[in-house]
């Protein structure tokens, strides 16, 4: 049915009626830096990571260095940086690269240029930064323009129902009701637009205000994209749809939820680094203002906040349906941040590396909490043509708190996902005192009677640390981890042999960088339960 839409539309592409002209430019609240401006001047483009020269010619008539590379290209959101320049000749060079596009790309409507998200994406900053790209352009060049974004924008809608659910189709329905009040439209295309935007409200911002995904940044991508949105149909007098207030009224306490002491977000489920000037462009429009829920009761996480120290911990069973795609394999894992730095971490997800590392930070072993037998929790499929989604995901994820009277805060979660395969269900025990000062944790396993093991089980706790912290190990049973302003805390497992091993950050802005983690193994032949605590030094 898809190509049928799509042999339909490549038909009507000579029928499409060509806007004269944008009514609006929507404002984008995403990071602008003159360097990368002056970059693309200069003929050398920055993005995911690496670099391309292309000695002032076209990049699209290079090879381009990695898939992510070409996404950000085609994507088109790099445009943001030229806006800043506000000079005749970053216009003309904006103009030139779109030209170029127009050229090369414009009729073809394959490759990676014209998958959906990349398309939303790339119509989300053409209307944005629309400014730049006409700026002294000539009539011939205006008409192209126009008509291709509006040949972008049926393509978006004839793709709909096309699309799987979570951010990709949010994204496109937001591209959607954009393109219809920057460009000339009837009433009830406008309508229709809000209407298709608001079931997305409906389908994927949970109660708490939380992704289906439970993807933590994936609140901030939206809110990127619908504050602007916002504040178009206010500037332009149209009636608002109707989810839109209250739908981002309601995302905003998780986004405050997820965020760390030191202003990055928790990384689980496919969550990455986060630029903290994005974060606060969007916090500062937030009219919800309070504090931080202690629960996410449908996103189905936990926080436990003492002094100021916070921990955050993953209380929930994968999510159904195309998330299975994406979700992390990191039931009952936690993070830990205090005064200005995060100390404990999941492994998080890349921004710009390949599948195999992709894959490798959706593993257990990536997050912190407990592997058994070196198998992660949820299980994934071998197949690339699957996405290696999960296909025996934890079905089960039980939850207790209980605040005890000398102020102490505490959770009591377990997952099924090795009951199948080992017949073994994980507690985990987390409590933090009233003065953010000590962390108790206890992990135990319990091993279900009569179930027979075709070999031995053996666990390893694993405490991701983030980059930024220092270990030093202070004996066989403890390690010292001090941040770069010297607030030190001591991790200890009494009657454990507590192991530095090296780890690998997977969510640095930078990149994939090295890191340190700590690990407890233990054989539960011997033991089924470990005890461990983390206290503030000083």
């Amino acid at each position: 049915m898809r190509r049928v839409a799509l042999l339909r539309l490549k038909l009507s592409r000579h029928s499409i009626k060509v806007p004269e002209r944008l009514i609006v430019a929507p404002t984008d609240l995403r990071s602008i830096d003159t360097h990368v401006a002056d970059e693309i001047l200069n003929g050398r483009f920055l993005l995911a990571g690496r670099m391309l020269e292309t000695g002032g010619k076209s990049p699209f008539t290079f090879t381009l260095p990695s898939r992510p590379f070409a996404t950000r290209l085609h994507s088109f959101g790099w445009l943001r940086h030229m806006r800043a320049n506000k000079t005749e000749r970053s216009s003309a060079a904006a103009r030139a690269i779109v030209d170029s596009w127009l050229s090369m790309h414009a009729g073809r409507m394959e490759g990676i240029a014209w998958e959906i998200d990349v398309t939303a994406q790339r119509v989300i900053a053409w209307l944005s930064h629309s400014p730049v790209v006409l700026q002294n352009a000539d009539r011939s060049f205006y008409r192209r323009f126009m008509k291709s974004l509006a040949f972008q924008v049926r393509f978006l809608h004839r793709m709909a129902p096309y699309t799987l659910g979570g951010l990709e189709l949010f994204r496109l329905r937001i591209a959607l009701a954009m393109a219809s009040v920057a460009m000339p439209t009837r009433a009830s295309t406008l309508r229709r637009a809000a209407q298709a935007l608001d079931r997305e409200f409906d389908s994927q911002i949970l109660p708490d205000g939380g992704h289906i995904s439970r993807n933590p940044r994936v609140g901030l991508e939206l809110l990127l994209d619908l504050l602007p949105l916002r504040q178009t149909y206010v500037n332009l007098g149209h009636d608002l749809p109707q989810k839109l207030i209250s739908g981002i009224d309601r995302i905003y306490p998780a986004l405050r939820f997820f965020r760390h002491q030191d202003g990055d977000l928790a990384l689980f489920n496919g969550a990455t680094s986060t630029l903290a000037n994005e974060l606060i462009s969007v916090l500062r429009y937030d009219e919800t203002a309070g504090q931080p829920f202690k629960a996410l009761p449908h996103s189905r996480y936990q926080r436990l906040s003492g002094g100021k120290t916070v921990i955050i911990a993953d209380a929930g069973t994968p999510p159904s349906g195309g998330a299975l795609r994406t979700v992390h394999a990191g039931s009952l894992s936690f993070e830990m941040s205090s005064g200005r730095h995060r100390f404990i971490v999941n492994s998080g997800s890349p921004k710009f590396a390949g599948n195999r590392y992709v894959q490798m930070a959706r593993t257990t072993a990536a997050h912190s909490t407990v592997i058994l037998n070196d198998t992660s929790s949820s299980r994934f499929s071998p197949s690339p043509f699957l996405n290696h989604a999960i296909t025996e995901p934890v079905k089960t994820v039980t939850v207790e708190r209980a605040e005890t009277e000398d102020g102490r805060d505490g959770i009591k979660l377990s997952h099924d996902g090795y009951i199948r395969a080992f017949g073994v269900l994980h507690e985990r025990e987390l409590t933090l005192n009233a003065a953010g000062s000590i962390v108790t944790g206890r992990d135990r396993l319990v091993v279900r009677e009569g179930y027979e093991h075709d070999e031995p089980l053996k666990a390893v706790a694993r405490f991701h640390i983030h980059p930024a912290i220092v270990l030093h190990q202070s004996d066989s049973e403890s390690v010292l981890l001090t941040a770069p302003d010297g607030e030190s805390w001591l991790f200890s497992a009494p009657g454990n042999e507590v192991l530095i091993a090296e780890d690998i950050f997977f969510a640095d802005s930078s990149g994939i960088c090295g890191s340190d983690q700590i690990e407890i193994d233990f054989d539960l032949a011997e033991k089924t339960e470990i005890r461990w605590f983390l206290s503030r030094k000083g």
